[in-house]
């Protein structure tokens, strides 16, 4: 509440009290093609990020739930660690690996970065939704005949589309 009002103050520098008011820094928004190219870049990277982080999440998940998939606990660990290790340390970490793939000052390293930092939420919400998950009905569609893939989209997939919104809705916060 106390930011709200400098946006619509006339002088260029963060003062109070506000001595003229004005739409200055709203028309330069939409006027300046570099605030432009900014928004629409956010867009991509946010959109991107949340389709990556979705399906990566959700494919971590799958395997996760399985009881004796060796160094499961390790492998959560590892998909989680975006979301524990402070977030200096990710991107310090990030761009010096990004550096050597010559990917670092990239519009895809951003993507990628922001996917990293996205995915743990995905993995956590869909994760606990299959911890819930009936697997009898998978073996039930299995039995009576359908492949693996379409038991899944059939069965699986329908019950975990609101871990899965949630999850993109998570990381698509993560992103923007």
């Amino acid at each position: 509440l106390v930011i709200i009002p400098l946006a619509f103050n006339a002088d260029p520098y963060f003062t109070y009290p506000i001595k003229a008011w004005s739409l200055r820094w709203f028309i330069e928004f939409f006027t300046d093609e570099v605030w432009q190219t900014a928004v629409k870049n956010s867009f991509i990277i946010a959109i991107l990020a949340t389709l990556i982080s979705t399906t990566l999440g959700t494919l971590a998940s799958v395997g996760l739930i399985h009881r004796n998939l060796p160094g499961r606990a390790l492998i959560t660990a590892i998909l989680v660690s975006p979301m524990i290790v402070p977030i200096v340390i990710v991107a310090i970490g990030a761009y010096f690996f990004y550096s050597t793939l010559g990917i670092a000052n990239s519009l895809t390293g951003i993507v990628m970065a922001h996917a990293a930092l996205g995915t743990p939420f995905v993995v956590i919400t869909v994760t606990a939704t299959l911890a819930g998950f009936d697997q009898a009905l998978f073996r039930a569609a299995r039995s009576l005949g359908a492949s693996p893939w379409r038991a899944f989209w059939r069965i699986t997939f329908p019950l975990l589309r609101p871990a899965l919104r949630r999850g993109m809705a998570f990381a698509a916060a993560t992103a923007v």
